[in-house]
């Protein structure tokens, strides 16, 4: 096929896990949710359940996030904090879903951001403030544009340092009775509240400290004026501790200049004034702060409380109004909200939602939507938990799809056999199944799911690899541990793809009839997953899952279900394992790298390595799992291994920067024999990724010298080179080669880089009449390189195209994983 005319690439989907972190998740007027994702700003919609895109501009792991609440319709900002103190804002133009990178606030804090705040007090102004745990908080002013596209002004008003205990939690408000005073509340280490008050022109200066809480304050946030008389008479704020409980105060205007004492002591007394706090003066105005309500509930820490979003309340958006309500998440699984009852006033807890497994660890922060329909919390395990208030007369809160993904570095993907699903693992110690599911009722077509968790383990996972050929879906993983454990799909599995991919083919139905086991259940130390079989549950199917509960050596059974729709959380933690079937023992070290050759027969794996012995290359026979070769080249980590189309030789790189090529020959009765051929330093840094072209034997080497290079295994098996890319900006750290049709004369190289950053070649290989590689070698040129804001922010650890039926297909997909923590999919089209 022609290659020159234009390619378009197009984004199919994101998978990545939330950092676990207090505030690191905010959700926007704009009805988008964001979240920190290593160094990555990701950005996901509630609606869809779909990570849209991820912000660049990060080098450290984003701390927090904070929409500032514009009512603009047109544009949005975001400011994002990280570990090493840089707060970036970014712009979202609305009408065309186009990212902006702002600017860089100048004056970086010295450590990791821990909270951002911030309020609007004119449609194109904001002000914000930051904390950090280098014990100091920025105050800025920040004026937006009147036209899109325009600078942003940016100017300090506020630098306070706030002795040796860190603040954690910040909150803004503009004081009520107009006098243009701003407060802002603090909290942290020191257990106590304290208030600063400033104009809009900055010189914060310390007002009071309000006492109470007996741990770390996490969490504070004022609500908007309430009004009496359409007057704005007081404020309250919320604040949350890590001694569980909750409090409510009241800020209210007690005097201004030209008005008596009797005027506020005539009106109606409360219960919750006697509980009088400190006074405090700002401007011409005083204020009386008082305890108005203590919340008790949480059996946990206290991550987060939020009052609900203010709704408009006429038709033109001008009046807000802002319902009692407050939403709280706790590190005991729960989130509430609380709502004062309507004749005594006392708040009381009128909504409980909650992972209540064993498996969900808690939850670091709970978000309102918008209009206050449903709540979002971000958990231990990287994970998403929504739910939306489904009920017409009565409140029904019910769980809903969200994105999910690893929460750490995803080390490696693979393809099914047919394409139907990716598999990844992860150093958050978990393997995951992402599919196209087919049968919702949407209008913009499939979308991606996290379909199965099948392996959750108790070490890092490096590698994996998909056994190709016939029968039942299986793979093989490799951690850091001496052992690759094999896996096989249960009966629970197969059911669910086919809902997934809405077909029952007769392939899979074969496969069903001889699949005995239904799932998997972990074992108490997280390491092997024992099957579940089908006979076992027909025979006890009324068993309780707490059975044996008391003991430290169980866990609750699992219960593995056909699932008709995305799963949530709690069914993937726990429900979706596949059976662990085989262990293979032989390595002196930690797992690194896995292949599988085209035919399913054999697995070849290596390990860490700084030794000759310790490098080789284990082969294993699939199905018997016996080691049939031990190939012996490199002195170093073998990184990446890979069998030619034609499964007659594999190619390793190394990290001693050689690349070794092998035959590789089947004989009769099951043995296998193995020659090394060539071996050659190629490159003068690691070795870090190679591919094969599909269809010769032909290969490309990627490196830390920022450079790609092509071979050619000639028919008397000398490696030739036949050349160099032009040199890339980043260390090269993956590679994957696409051919069209059969001749094996064009073809795709993508190239990932350290960068994060992803670029697809176009490869076509001149070959004489024999069949030999021609003079001329190889052309190759650039064909696209992926937006930015498409490709991963950390490194790229590995790329896989799709395999296609169609020879001719001008439709590609590529997966890649990072360490971003995300995994994605793209689509490519030759127009």
């Amino acid at each position: 096929m022609s290659m020159n005319g234009g390619v378009e690439v197009k984004r199919l989907f994101i998978g990545a896990g939330c950092n676990r972190i207090v505030n690191n998740v905010s959700w926007g007027a704009c009805d988008l949710v964001a979240f920190g994702a290593q160094n990555a700003v990701a950005i996901f919609c509630p609606k869809t359940a779909q990570i849209l895109t991820t912000l660049p501009g990060h080098k450290a792991s984003v701390n927090c996030t904070q929409w500032l609440p514009t009512k603009q319709l047109e544009r949005h900002y975001l400011l994002s904090g990280d570990a090493d103190g840089v707060i970036i804002l970014w712009e979202l133009c609305l009408l065309d879903r186009k990212w902006r990178y702002v600017l860089q606030v100048p004056q970086s804090h010295k450590k990791g951001v821990t909270c951002i705040t911030g309020i609007m007090v004119s449609e194109t102004e904001a002000i914000f403030a930051s904390t950090s745990s280098d014990c100091t908080i920025h105050v800025w002013e920040v004026l937006f544009p009147s036209t899109t596209g325009g600078d942003c002004k940016l100017l300090c008003l506020e630098s306070l340092f706030v002795g040796l205990k860190p603040m954690v939690a910040l909150s803004l408000a503009e004081l009520p009775g107009n006098t243009g005073h701003l407060v802002l509340a603090m909290g942290g280490l020191d257990n106590k509240i304290h208030l600063y008050c400033g104009e809009r022109t900055g010189k914060f200066l310390h007002a009071c400290e309000l006492k109470g809480h007996t741990d770390w304050i996490r969490s504070l946030d004022f609500s908007l004026p309430i009004c009496t008389k359409d007057e704005a008479k007081s404020i309250l704020l919320v604040s949350s501790s890590q001694d569980k409980g909750i409090r409510i105060w009241k800020l209210a205007l007690r005097s201004s200049l030209g008005s008596t004492q009797g005027a506020y002591r005539s009106e109606e007394i409360s219960l919750a004034s006697y509980i009088e706090g400190p006074m405090f003066v700002a401007g011409p105005s005083s204020y009386q702060i008082s305890l108005e309500s203590l919340l008790i509930g949480h059996e946990d820490w206290v991550y987060s409380v939020e009052w609900q979003p203010p709704l408009t309340a006429s038709v033109e958006g001008i009046d807000y109004h802002q319902p009692q309500s407050i939403l709280s998440a706790s590190m005991d699984k729960t989130m509430m909200v609380w709502q004062p009852e309507r004749t005594s006033g006392i708040w009381m807890n009128v909504v409980t939602v909650g992972e209540l497994s064993h498996c969900a660890l808690g939850f670091y922060g709970g978000h309102w939507s918008p209009n206050g329909d449903s709540i979002l919390a971000h958990g231990y395990g990287g994970s998403f938990h929504l739910w939306k208030n489904v009920g017409v007369n009565l409140d029904n809160w019910q769980p809903q799809k969200v994105p999910s993904g690893h929460f750490a570095a995803v080390a490696d993907v693979a393809w099914a056999r047919s394409g139907e699903y990716i598999l990844s693992v992860s150093h958050d110690q978990t393997s995951r199944i992402f599919a196209s599911w087919k049968n919702e009722a949407s209008s913009d077509g499939d979308s991606w799911h996290e379909i199965a968790r099948p392996q959750v383990h108790g070490h890092d996972i490096n590698c994996v690899t998909i056994i190709r050929g016939k029968g039942n879906h299986r793979f093989v993983s490799g951690a850091d541990e001496k052992v690759a454990r094999v896996f096989e799909a249960p009966f629970s599995f197969l059911k669910t793809l086919n809902h997934a991919t809405s077909q029952s083919s007769s392939f899979s139905e074969d496969i069903q009839v001889d699949v005995q086991i239904l799932g998997a259940n972990m074992s108490a130390l997280g390491l092997s997953q024992k099957p579940i079989y089908l006979q076992a549950t027909h025979e006890t199917p009324y068993r309780s899952g707490n059975d044996g509960l008391d003991s430290l050596e169980t866990i609750p059974d699992a219960v593995p279900a056909v699932l008709t729709e995305p799963p949530i959380e709690d069914q993937l933690a726990w429900h979706t394992l596949w059976p662990e079937s085989h262990k293979l023992y032989g390595h002196g070290n930690e797992l690194f790298s896995l292949c599988c050759d085209h035919e399913g027969k054999l697995v070849a794996s290596s390990c860490k390595a700084q030794s000759a012995m310790v490098a080789e290359i284990w082969l294993w026979q699939v199905g018997s799992w016996k080691a049939v070769g031990h190939m012996q080249s490199h002195s170093l980590t073998v990184t990446q291994m890979e069998f030619s189309h034609d499964d007659n030789m594999l190619l390793a790189v190394s990290r001693d920067r050689q690349f070794s090529v092998f035959t590789i020959k089947r004989t009769g009765n099951n043995e296998v024999s193995y020659q090394l051929v060539a071996r050659q330093e190629a490159h003068k840094r690691i070795i870090w990724s190679c591919s094969w072209n599909p269809h010769g034997h032909e290969f490309a080497t990627g490196s830390r010298d920022k450079t790609v290079k092509i071979w050619a295994v000639d028919k008397g098996s000398s490696v030739r080179q036949l050349l160099t890319l032009p040199q890339f900006n980043s260390s090269v750290t993956a590679l994957s080669w696409f051919g069209f049709g059969r001749q094996g004369n064009d073809g795709f190289l993508a190239v990932g880089m350290e960068s994060g950053l992803i670029e697809l070649w176009s490869l076509s290989v001149k070959r004489t009449d024999d069949g030999s590689i021609a003079a001329a070698g190889v052309a190759t040129a650039s064909v696209v390189q992926l937006d930015p804001f498409m490709c991963h922010v950390s490194a790229v650890n590995r790329l896989a195209w799709k395999n296609t039926k169609r020879e001719d297909s001008r439709s590609m997909q590529l997966a890649s994983c990072g360490a971003d923590h995300s995994v994605r999919v793209f689509e490519i089209n030759v127009v």
